[in-house]
């Protein structure tokens, strides 16, 4: 296993401060203000440990939701909501004989998993619709609310075509996950991806992890699995339109809508002309008709 040389000088198990930059040791990516940075989730990879989701609920202090069993096979999160920032999900596809047969080829035995999160979209749609400011990029590239500026009109909550953000009833404001803004701020990796322990979420720069996933795709077509493709990278099988790059995005090996994403999501923005033009025409074409049932009768 490959070890960073700073490694050596923290061989001791206690610490009496946190290690400057240590997420140069833990992902191998030194964070700095003015790039561009977040997740790659290989989904191939996931084994549905939910250490993402565990991991996401300790360092933000986030309460538990939905607690018992929801009876949709093991998923007990059931999706993301303003106290679940990250939702491992549980797709169980069936073969020629049924759900559990033993025709399939041995790939994940028929299970699909996903750790889904906030994209962190490039053009995000939520950050468009809100009208005092609170949602804003962050100088790692990253979509954050601002709590003590957000007055909970859920603008943002229909903008977002994944579904991600949620007023929480408590305090009646806007949540979502960060991707560990004030972990960055720190010089740490996200939670989440450090303790994924099979590197099925990936961190660091956008621009390194398209390339290492464009990687990782010709690998698994390589050994037969070529339904794998990239989900929210631009000129990929799975590019999201005008929201641009997705920061948080995704190596799939079904359609986009096996896991609850939308095939082709947009931005309410670009529909606003559009519908602007429509509903004038229809004043129009009514100003129209009046005038002309009017000046009959004259």
């Amino acid at each position: 296993m490959d070890m960073h040389p700073r490694a050596l000088d923290h061989t001791q198990s206690r610490l009496d401060r946190p290690i400057p930059n240590e997420s140069e040791l833990t992902a191998g990516v030194l964070i700095e203000p003015g790039r561009s940075y977040g997740f790659f989730t290989d989904t191939t990879v996931c084994i549905g440990c939910k250490a993402c989701e565990v991991a996401c609920k300790e360092w933000n202090n986030l309460p538990a939701d939905n607690i018992g069993l929801t009876g949709q096979s093991y998923d007990n999160t059931g999706a993301l909501s303003a106290n679940t920032w990250r939702h491992v999900s549980f797709i169980e596809k069936s073969g020629p004989g049924g759900v559990r047969d033993n025709l399939e080829v041995p790939f994940q035995s028929g299970w699909l998993m996903m750790s889904d999160v906030c994209k962190h979209c490039h053009n995000a749609p939520c950050l468009e619709a809100c009208p005092t400011g609170a949602l804003f990029h962050t100088e790692f590239g990253t979509v954050v609310v601002q709590q003590d500026i957000c007055n909970g009109c859920g603008y943002c909550i229909p903008a977002c075509p994944f579904g991600v953000v949620d007023l929480n009833p408590l305090d009646g404001k806007a949540h979502k996950c960060t991707l560990c803004y004030d972990r960055l701020k720190g010089g740490l990796e996200p939670a989440c991806s450090k303790a994924c322990p099979t590197d099925s979420i990936q961190f660091g720069e956008i621009g390194d992890l398209q390339q290492r996933a464009a990687q990782r795709v010709e690998r698994l077509h390589g050994a037969g699995a070529t339904d794998a493709y990239l989900y929210g990278v631009p000129d990929a099988p799975g590019a999201t339109g005008d929201l641009g790059h997705l920061a948080a995005f995704f190596l799939l090996t079904d359609r986009p809508e096996v896991y609850n994403l939308p095939a082709a999501p947009t931005r309410g923005s670009t529909r606003v002309a559009p519908s602007l033009a429509s509903g004038l025409a229809a004043v129009a074409g009514l100003a129209l008709a009046a005038f002309a049932v009017f000046s009959r009768r004259d």
